[in-house]
């Protein structure tokens, strides 16, 4: 291998407009909407909220035209094109057949619901209205998984053996927040995990079996999990996820000709290298950085929408269950609430 191939992502500028609007303005949804007008020609059209304070508010600081107290009231609105699902975990469900029901494509935070049962009863949905849906897996859009599917599916690793992903964002302790409250969806695996499961799904596809082991907070959600996955023809994927400490937020890939090693933590735009014997390629992103990345994920929805799909070609409603079939899985062996 004498160079790493080139990134084909969707250009965040020069493509399809779509008119978003946004339900639940918190910490996701200001970085989304930030990054949208900073790095695309995308717009927000419109935000709702319960509060109508909260969201005349959100509505002022990030220019916005439109702000309602109610998301029913948003998603009934005939100028917008997609909504943006930006809600706690425990709401994606409802809010994205709201969505849909009204007609509307949708795009739906991560994990794009709390079980694949959820996330089966979406897909469904969408499918029968024939509208766009998509889980906000903002990491398969960036530059760098662009390359590692082009490196997968050419073969330029060998036979990839073993895949492994150490992933945690310290979560103080407080049983009412999102990460440790039961009702909000709270724990390892809905929030850190599923980047760490998808990366392995990415790479590998879905698991044969399962083999988890963790600790449970004090409110009963998974704090912390190690899974082993299993994925036949001798591949194997070690992951690991927690709330209880901070990690680097690495992972890595090694097959029989070559290993990819990410040098910053992979859900972020990041860097990654690719050794093979004494042959040392070096890969770093040039893009927006941190979670102005998410603005990949918004350009590639508008190119897929104008171009009459009706889920994403590189990370399908199966896809996302899949994810979610491991979640639950995991989940159910670490005996989480």
């Amino acid at each position: 291998m004498r160079a790493l191939p080139t990134s084909r992502v969707t250009p965040l500028r020069g493509g399809p407009v779509l008119r978003w609007g946004v339900l639940a303005p918190g910490e996701i949804a200001n970085d989304f909407v930030s990054t949208l007008h900073a790095n695309t020609e995308q717009r927000m059209h419109a935000v709702a909220s319960r509060s109508p304070e909260r969201a005349a508010a959100f509505a002022a600081k990030h220019g916005i035209p439109k702000s309602y107290g109610s998301y029913a009231e948003l998603v009934a609105d005939p100028d917008i094109d997609v909504v943006y699902v930006a809600a706690p975990h425990s709401e994606h469900r409802a809010l994205a057949l709201l969505a849909i029901a009204a007609g509307k494509h949708v795009l739906i935070e991560k994990p794009i619901a709390l079980t694949a049962a959820e996330a089966r009863e979406i897909a469904s949905a969408a499918r029968v209205a024939g509208v766009f849906a998509m889980e906000a897996m903002w990491t398969r859009y960036l530059p760098q998984s662009d390359v590692i599917a082009k490196l997968l599916a050419d073969g330029a690793l060998g036979d990839v053996r073993l895949v492994t992903v150490n992933l945690g964002w310290q979560w103080p302790f407080d049983p009412s927040s999102r990460g440790y409250d039961p009702a909000l969806g709270g724990g390892a695996m809905l929030d850190a995990g599923v980047y760490s499961l998808w990366f392995s799904h990415f790479v590998l596809g879905a698991p044969s079996r399962v083999l988890a082991a963790g600790i449970l907070a004090e409110t009963g959600v998974d704090a912390q999990a190690v899974v082993t996955l299993d994925h036949g023809a001798g591949a194997q994927a070690m992951v690991s996820t927690s709330i209880l400490v901070n990690t680097p937020g690495l992972a890595t890939i090694h097959g029989t000709d070559a290993s990819l090693a990410f040098t910053r933590g992979f859900v972020f735009p990041a860097s990654f290298a690719v050794t093979a014997g004494d042959n040392h390629l070096d890969w770093t992103n040039d893009g927006p950085e941190g979670r102005d990345g998410l603005a990949w994920q918004a350009a590639a929805l508008a190119q897929y929408v104008s171009d009459a799909r009706t889920e994403s070609p590189i990370h399908s409603l199966d896809d996302s269950i899949e994810v979610m079939e491991t979640i639950d899985e995991v989940r159910a062996q670490l005996g989480a609430r």
